[in-house]
Order: C-alpha cells, then structure tokens, then sequence
C-alpha cells in the first residue's frame, strides 16, 4: 500500500514573515493527517523551513537542482549534495514552468532526477501535456515520452522517485482535469512503470498536479492510481492546504 504524499509547490511566493505565519498555523493543523505532507519553498528560504519544521511531521524540499553531480563552476546552480545538506527530503524536476520558460528538455530533466537520486534526494518528476497536445489527442503519447526518457536512463533507486502528472493547462488556470480524466492518465503511467518493473509500479508514487484544491481533493484521491497532489496556490493558504492534506483516506 502505497502512503499518500501531499507536497506543496510554494513557486516564487513568500518572505520571512509570511513564512513563520504559513508553517505556524500549518503544523498543528496537519499533525494528526494520514499523509506524508512536504512543503516546497523558494531556495532562499529552506534553512528557514528546517528551522521551523524541526520536530513536526512536515518536511520540505527544492523547487529545482542542477544535474551536475560534481560541485564546480556553474553560477547560480545548485548541486543536489547542497540541498541533501541543507536537509532536504524532495526536489522537484521537471515542473512545467521549467519546461515551457526555461527550455528544459527531458534529457535534462533525466539528468537532474538521476543527480537528485545519487544525492539520495527524493525527485518529484512532473510529467504533462499542454491545451494543444491534449486537444490534439497527444496526451498519452507525450507524457510516455517524458516517463521513458527518465526511466530509460536510471539504473538504481527508481522506488524513491515519484511522478507528478500536471496537465499544463490546469495550473493555475482553475481548470481541473476530471478525477476519470486524471486517473486514465495516471493508469498510463503506472503501465508504463510496470513494463520497466513490476514491483517499480507498486512502490512509486503518482500525484495529481492542477488547480488542487480543498473542494476537488478528496474525489481525486479517491482514485486508484492517484496517490497525492503537487498543490500550488492553494498551498499558501495553511487552512485550505491542510484541508487539502486531510482529504486522504
């Protein structure tokens, strides 16, 4: 049985003081919840996190890595040992917003997920298609491209990634893919983990990522295949987030 994961995508949000409020109401909030639950801050903030998160059930991550597996000189970057250090559990790889404005392909994004699992952080891979692509009945195909490309280039420590399945035109959009429409993709992707291995599909995790909120959660997770969410705005909002955490079971 695989444990439900609710990892909150902060984006490029927050400061010090809203911060200490945020994880403040937060904890109490969630400390009875049946999930695993992760908060996901701007890179500045994560020794914040570490300190007001000692000694709660929430964990933190990053919101991006580099896929150099060696320090050297690469301004700006960060090596997943620096956020190994810094105590994280979870980086995100291969968010949307990375692909579509910083021109991450997915041999990048693999490369990062296997510098992520060296470091033996926890990569969160976010997989999906656009308005275009889905119109175009191309949903499958691209995100089997985007999972194969991943898994094609792995060797060891697959049952420590999980994958985000965000369809690009329902974040922050408001728009929702139908719990029938996410879990038709989501049984896609764990067909595709199973053709790798089977004990591989039983083991990683898939959460939903798009326009998560309180009033859709728990009819989302209540599919067989979603095991989660990637939630952004709403989990700014410690009251709608924590409500969103305890819509598992």
């Amino acid at each position: 049985m695989r444990q439900a994961l609710i990892a909150g995508n902060w984006k490029m949000h927050g400061d010090s003081q809203q911060i200490h409020q945020l994880l403040g109401e937060l904890k109490p909030a969630v400390a009875d919840a049946e999930a695993d639950i992760a908060v996901i801050p701007p890179a500045v903030y994560i020794p914040l996190c570490d300190e007001l998160l000692k000694g709660s059930n929430v964990v933190f991550g990053a919101q991006n890595v580099s896929e150099q597996r060696e320090q050297g000189a690469f301004t700006g970057e960060l090596a997943a040992s620096m956020l190994k250090d810094c105590g994280c559990t979870y980086v995100l790889v291969g968010h949307s917003e990375r692909r579509a404005l910083y021109g991450e392909n997915d041999a990048l994004v693999a490369g990062k997920v296997a510098a992520a699992l060296a470091a033996e952080l926890k990569p969160i891979l976010c997989v999906g298609e656009s308005r275009a692509q889905r119109e175009a009945n191309e949903t499958l195909e691209v995100v089997g491209q985007q999972v194969d490309v991943v898994l094609s280039t792995l060797a060891d420590g697959h049952d420590q990634l999980t994958i985000a399945y965000e369809p690009v035109w329902a974040i922050g959009t408001g728009l929702t893919a139908s719990p029938e429409q996410a879990q038709e993709v989501h049984a896609f992707i764990r067909s595709k983990l199973a053709a790798h291995s089977q004990a591989l599909a039983e083991k990683v995790r898939i959460l939903y990522g798009g326009s998560v909120k309180a009033a859709n959660a728990k009819e989302l997770f209540s599919q067989p295949d979603i095991d989660g969410g990637l939630v952004g705005g709403a989990s700014l909002d410690a009251a709608e987030f924590a409500a969103i955490c305890h819509s598992i079971g």
